[in-house]
């Protein structure tokens, strides 16, 4: 496949950028080769630079949940860039973007609209600190929370990939007040309140991990986790930065019985602008600045734009949901990809809800990053970019979820499936 424009963007990006990338992610660098630069996208699609077509499972990292340039969106974001682009001043978006958030989140009653979801995690951090008086945040190995220090502690996602899961530049100091437990492990979590007691602010988890691959959560972990936190004052976060919208218009926690303290939203909220929420109980929501003492600000928060997309995004998953159709979607795209690899005979499990999944080269079921790490990830490289090759696009790690959007269809998904059976059958010639 010709991608010689890619090539040279590629080459001239690394002038200009560190990697040549804005996001390490992008950098392909745990399936090794180069990225491919995208010129735009429609419905399912990625178009290249050099004209190639790419069936598109990633969706701007989860975001894309009705395709690329849905019309309503594309009208909404039309009609708010003709009113202005940025204020530094409330709006009637943000009412109506934040009753939209409450109501669809049960645990929610207030909301701060920040810019990503990093901003979104580091706030809820402050505000847990600052509402408990605590020090220290205990987080799961393989959960990623975004580039805050205090969490950039044995995270997942690029981290994991790139084999560097505590970043140079985080400090000692902003690391210490950072507990480490085993995901889906009650032991690990019990031993950990067991020793700190009430030295502990708050417990931050993806409920549905999706940066060590897709993760599904056990019951009795949940159950732990909500039970242990209570008992000992501190706060329980819940990130559904990625799992907000996308597993359930209500989030995981619509799913299981979470009833977290606070909760991070991102990527489907913003409609694929850069926009993020951190909400939670009134109680402890009204601590953050200028009702409480909790600093927290930002320029762009809850700009124009942004409100606009993510308005627009959520008002269309309301009056038309897809979540019956993604699910048949996806669970058609499941059951191809492992028929795919068992007739390959490659080792393989896979982990799935709703229209978020992973295809891991590891014959155990995934349930921490103990057993994430023992992946087969020279295949998955393999496996990349053999569908890659035959116009798939799929996350370029082995620890990153794909995404099924409305604008799949049976024929897509079906194409999906064949392109996988060659790949696997080329895999297993090798």
């Amino acid at each position: 496949m010709i991608r010689e424009k890619s090539h040279a963007a590629v080459v001239r990006a690394k002038e200009l950028m560190p990697g040549g990338v804005n996001s390490a992610a992008r950098a392909f660098g745990a399936v090794g080769g180069e990225p491919i630069v995208i010129d735009r996208a429609e419905g399912a699609y990625l178009f290249d630079l050099d004209g190639n077509q790419y069936l598109d499972y990633i969706g701007s990292w989860g975001p894309m949940i009705l395709g690329h340039r849905h019309p309503r969106v594309v009208a909404a974001l039309t009609a708010a860039i003709e009113r202005g682009t940025s204020y530094g001043a409330p709006t009637l978006a943000e009412n109506e973007l934040a009753e939209l958030l409450i109501d669809a989140v049960a645990s929610v009653e207030k909301v701060r609209l920040v810019n990503s979801g990093s901003e979104a995690t580091m706030t809820a951090i402050r505000l847990a600190r600052g509402y408990t008086g605590r020090d220290l945040i205990v987080k799961f190995a393989g959960n990623y929370h975004g580039h805050v220090d205090s969490l950039l502690v044995a995270a997942g996602s690029a981290a994991a990939t790139l084999g560097a899961p505590d970043s140079q530049g985080v400090t000692t100091g902003a690391a210490k007040d950072t507990l480490i437990a085993n995901y889906n492990d009650v032991g690990s979590i019990s031993a950990i309140f067991a020793e700190h007691e009430e030295r502990i602010a708050a417990v931050i988890f993806e409920p549905v991990v999706g940066n060590m691959g897709c993760v599904i959560p056990q019951h009795d972990f949940l159950a732990a986790l909500r039970s242990l936190t209570r008992e000992h004052g501190a706060l329980l976060i819940c990130d559904e930065v990625m799992t907000g919208f996308r597993v359930a218009y209500g989030g995981a926690q619509s799913l299981w019985p979470i009833d977290p303290d606070l909760t991070t939203l991102g990527k489907i909220a913003g409609g694929g602008m850069p926009l993020a929420a951190l909400g939670g109980r009134g109680e402890i929501m009204d601590h953050i600045l200028p009702a409480g003492k909790v600093f927290q600000a930002g320029t762009l928060s809850g700009n124009p734009i942004a409100t606009a997309a993510g308005i627009a995004t959520l008002r269309e998953l309301q009056e038309h949901p897809p979540y019956e159709r993604l699910e048949q979607l996806a669970a058609r795209l499941a059951a191809g990809l492992q028929e795919a690899a068992t007739e390959a005979g490659l080792p393989h499990t896979l982990a799935r809800v709703g229209s978020m999944m992973t295809l891991f080269f590891h014959d155990q079921p995934v349930t921490d990053w103990d057993v994430a790490a023992q992946c087969d990830t020279q295949r998955y490289a393999q496996y990349f970019w053999g569908m890659m090759d035959r116009n798939v696009y799929l996350p370029c790690s082995q620890y990153e979820a794909l995404f099924v959007s409305a604008a799949h269809t049976e024929d897509d998904i079906d194409r999906t499936v064949a392109a996988a059976k060659q790949t696997c059958q080329q895999i297993a010639q090798t």
